[in-house]
């Protein structure tokens, strides 16, 4: 799988965990270089409390694009570790 924002591969794995649709990348396989922590927060009452990532990519900015449980809940272990994506990122095969 894949991660494509602003025609450009920010993470690309074999290994994705799916979760409520979204494809969740294992950490290893994001392009560093273009996330920068935010510190936007968010709270899922079954996986917990959610950390993003913004994206830079060729001189573009996307706020929040990334989001990802550093401490998941029992529920949602399966993800720590992994990345998952919206506001525009594709996810194709």
């Amino acid at each position: 799988m894949q991660a494509i924002w602003n025609n450009t591969v920010i993470a690309q794995s074999d290994a994705t965990v799916v979760v409520e649709g979204n494809h969740y990348f294992p950490a290893d396989s994001i392009v560093s270089q273009y996330f920068k922590p935010s510190d936007h927060s968010s709270h899922c009452p079954w996986k917990g409390q959610a950390q993003y990532y913004s994206l830079e990519v060729e001189g573009k900015h996307n706020a929040d694009a990334a989001w990802y449980y550093p401490e998941p809940k029992d529920a949602a272990a399966k993800i720590r570790g992994y990345v998952a994506f919206w506001k525009g990122v594709s996810i194709s095969d």
